[in-house]
């Protein structure tokens, strides 16, 4: 009998590709996959379909699979996108939310500020995942959670850098995270849509100069600025 089934190899690769255990571009050895799971290669192969279905992995018939990499032209895109889809999830979940939602937001928060506080930088960054995801489901919006889902895949491997932090102002900026998801979910309890808007706007900028380093030495070919005076694109 496999040590994992399909489910549990599934969500396990999907750890190891948002904590970098498994690194942006590395190629994934489907043989050494298969002793590890204990699995057959073909049910292996549905997983990494499933994973490259997700935005996870890519395949390719002659060069096997690999982990998706984070190259300039992704990066552009996803800078140009994120600040967009996040307030507009934000704004959408303070009119949809549901109370059970809204408990399991603060439920997240505990994990993610537990974490962070302890300096668990790949602990924080998949917390910080779960929590955006919960009010990605609140927004109730098909298109906008596909979106968000494929989004958080690169935003979790970069936002590490964030959650370890090599100055006291930059642990200043962790603490500061905290109290802006606090925040946040404080406007989608009383379904303050522009405040919300807002919060996640304030949260992008905080964070977003420490993801950029992900892709230093090289400069970021793109503009970057501010999104939060950019209000027609909400």
């Amino acid at each position: 009998m496999s040590r994992f089934s399909k489910s549990d190899c599934l969500d396990d690769l999907r750890r190891r590709i948002l904590s970098t255990e498994l690194e942006p571009g590395s190629d994934l050895d489907e043989a050494g996959l298969s002793q590890h799971y204990e699995m057959s290669r073909t049910p292996l192969r549905e997983v990494l379909q499933r994973l490259q279905g997700e935005g996870f992995v890519v395949m390719s018939e002659n060069r096997g699979a690999k982990v998706a990499s984070m190259d300039i032209a992704v990066l552009r895109t996803f800078f140009q996108t994120a600040p967009m889809i996040y307030a507009n999830i934000a704004r959408l979940a303070c009119e949809n939310r549901t109370g059970r939602q809204t408990d399991a937001l603060k439920t997240a928060q505990l994990t993610f500020a537990k974490a962070a506080k302890s300096s668990d930088a790949a602990g924080a960054a998949l917390a910080n995942h779960r929590f955006h995801a919960t009010i990605g489901e609140m927004a109730h919006n098909t298109y906008l959670v596909a979106s968000l889902a494929r989004l958080q895949i690169d935003h979790t491997r970069m936002s590490q850098t964030f959650y370890r932090p090599a100055a006291p102002s930059e642990t200043m900026l962790v603490l500061k995270a905290i109290e802006q998801h606090d925040a946040m979910i404080a406007a989608i309890e009383a379904r303050e849509g522009a405040l919300a808007i807002d919060l996640t706007l304030q949260h992008w900028d905080l964070s977003r100069d420490r993801m950029e380093r992900f892709v230093r030495p090289d400069p970021l070919p793109v503009d970057v600025i501010s999104f939060k005076d950019r209000t027609n694109a909400i």
